[in-house]
């Protein structure tokens, strides 16, 4: 690899690992057999007697009707592109655009999940305790993406301008997506895509719950078995 160049490779996980809040809520449209062309139309039409349709959905129109995907789970992939803001910026987002990130095993996803968890409970000043429930998203890609771990300051721990730079250059010429080593996970990957139809429809995985010490997250409970991981 040059330094300070991205180069394109094949990235092949059988499995990736996506965690998100479990109180998002899924967008029966993408759920249903309707022609991804046709969403507009249809939403359209709901509104008018469910004014809370057209928020609920999204904004459809930062996904080309090419790039939609539709089906079963179709939702879990959407959601980050159509319901992105500038008030939620990313790493590689400015975040007028949205972005499916992604680690190549559950560790990492964690990780990733409970530092950014802990910056918005320290933002919003909310009392310790068990805070928030969050879901895993065990899905698959097979996709040539940007390996963008020799530009210069894409993985900085705290600032984003480079990397929301190289994120908006690469998705403007066409990239898929990009692929670089964990920030929060030492020996971990995560991805970062910038459409719908590059991963594979995810499953659900095992849910769990963050705990907030009024300083950082310092315990993580999964859901089913009950045990309890130390965060250090």
């Amino acid at each position: 690899m040059v330094s300070g160049e991205a180069v394109l490779r094949r990235v092949r996980w059988d499995r990736t690992w996506r965690i998100i809040r479990s109180i998002w809520p899924p967008v029966d449209l993408f759920e249903d057999i309707a022609d991804p062309h046709d969403w507009e139309a249809l939403v359209a039409v709901e509104a008018k007697t469910n004014p809370r349709v057209r928020d609920e959905v999204g904004d459809l129109g930062k996904v080309p009707p090419a790039r939609r995907i539709g089906g079963p789970g179709a939702s879990l992939v959407m959601a980050p592109f159509v319901h992105c803001s500038t008030a939620r910026p990313g790493r590689f987002t400015d975040g007028s655009y949205g972005l499916y990130y992604a680690g190549d095993r559950e560790e990492v996803a964690l990780a990733e999940t409970i530092h950014h968890h802990g910056q918005f409970m320290a933002a919003t000043g909310e009392a310790p305790g068990w805070t928030s429930d969050f879901r895993a998203l065990i899905g698959a890609i097979d996709r040539d993406l940007h390996d963008v771990n020799a530009v210069p300051e894409v993985l900085h721990p705290t600032d984003y301008a480079a990397s929301q730079a190289e994120g908006a250059a690469r998705r403007a010429a066409g990239s898929d997506g990009l692929v670089w080593n964990s920030v929060r996970m030492p020996g971990g990957q995560c991805i970062g895509v910038f459409w719908p139809d590059v991963v594979t429809i995810p499953v659900q995985g095992a849910h769990f719950c963050y705990h907030w010490n009024g300083v950082r997250v310092d315990f993580v409970k999964r859901y089913g078995t009950g045990e309890v991981l130390e965060v250090r």
